[in-house]
């Protein structure tokens, strides 16, 4: 049996499609911009200015640059948790609840143990909590799914509301700084905080060693290849043996392991004390990073890039133009439409009837 060449004319097909998609999305990203800036000018502000505070305020100066990062930190590693549950086709909604909870796993060490306990032990016991904690958080829904079949986009998003609940007692009860009634928890001891390289605090490092290890994970992993294939079909999954509910717990599990990891980035990193908000949205943002990314986890490192950059500007643009801040999210909210928009003229093809209808005349008439 001879091996398939592909031909002079296949490849080329290949380069014109890609160069196609690439097209479509610069048009895309192109009417964004005149769309945003003309909202921008109805509002009696000037479109090119705004734009240039926005592009200033994110790296005009190393600070911007430092906090722009700093919030991408927690959007990608989150992208890329909701992204493997996604692939095994379990949609997890409680990224935001995993994030708290795995942040409140850690913060139990930060207070308790950080007299007893040196840094660098210490820090990896709060990220192993952290990622323990969210992902026990994610596997009790996933156990009723692969038990019972329930509707793991209802739990997920309702035990989001559960963990928030308990971290706001954790605040006004037993964890609450004292003099009592501030309804705060103590800020961390410094050998409880991560340390800055760079001028940033080092989760970008753990962010992008994660974000390769999750591609080979995926790529080149038996258990990669068991989650896409249940991804495809859970019946072509249960007929070549694979353990179907098993994987989905599994999968989940890691989904919420990885969560955690970001709630022990946050409040060990970025903020160096817990609250009920530490997640501030970040799961719920990071569903829009994967679905962006196509759950590809390089793509999602230039989307969420984008996205912290979108923010950080739109603060500029408050305290500098005076620009309300609701206004800058619906900039941002008309960005995020035409990107999304255009992966339908990416995935699908639109034809016209009568254009149909001619072509396939032509092709019978060769």
């Amino acid at each position: 049996m001879g091996q398939q060449v592909k031909t002079g004319k296949q490849m080329p097909a290949k380069f014109r499609e890609v160069g196609l998609n690439f097209l479509i999305s610069l048009i895309a990203l192109v009417l964004a911009i005149i769309t945003g800036g003309i909202i921008i000018w109805l509002f009696g502000n000037n479109p090119i200015e705004a734009y240039k505070a926005l592009i200033q305020g994110a790296f005009g100066t190393p600070m911007a640059f430092t906090q722009s990062l700093t919030k991408s930190v927690p959007l990608l590693l989150t992208g890329l948790a909701v992204a493997l549950a996604y692939k095994c086709t379990v949609f997890n909604i409680g990224a935001e609840g995993q994030i708290t909870a795995g942040a409140m796993c850690a913060t139990y060490f930060a207070l308790f143990w950080a007299d007893s306990i040196p840094q660098v032990p210490l820090l990896l016991l709060m990220c192993a909590a952290g990622a323990i904690g969210g992902g026990l958080w994610a596997l009790v829904p996933a156990f009723f799914k692969a038990r019972w079949g329930t509707n793991e986009t209802l739990f997920t998003l309702m035990m989001n509301y559960i963990i928030i609940g308990v971290v706001k007692w954790l605040q006004g009860g037993p964890w609450e700084k004292i003099p009592r009634g501030s309804q705060q928890i103590e800020q961390f001891a410094s050998n409880a905080c991560l340390p800055r390289v760079a001028g940033v605090y080092c989760g970008w490092i753990v962010v992008l060693a994660l974000t390769v290890f999750m591609f080979l994970y995926m790529k080149y992993t038996k258990h990669g290849y068991e989650i896409a294939v249940i991804g495809e079909s859970e019946n072509t999954a249960r007929y070549a043996g694979m353990n179907v509910g098993w994987v989905i717990m599994r999968t989940m599990f890691l989904s919420g392991a990885i969560a955690g990891v970001v709630g022990f980035l946050l409040v060990s990193g970025a903020n160096n004390t817990l609250y009920s908000g530490v997640a501030a949205g970040a799961g719920f943002t990071a569903i829009t990073v994967a679905w962006l990314a196509q759950l590809n986890p390089f793509a999602m490192v230039g989307i969420s890039a984008l996205l912290a950059v979108l923010q950080k500007g739109a603060d500029t643009l408050n305290t500098q133009m005076g620009i309300p801040a609701s206004l800058s999210d619906v900039i941002t909210g008309v960005l995020l439409f035409f990107m999304l928009g255009c992966e339908f003229f990416i995935n699908y093809k639109l034809v016209f009837r009568g254009a149909e209808e001619r072509h396939k005349r032509k092709e019978a008439a060769k």
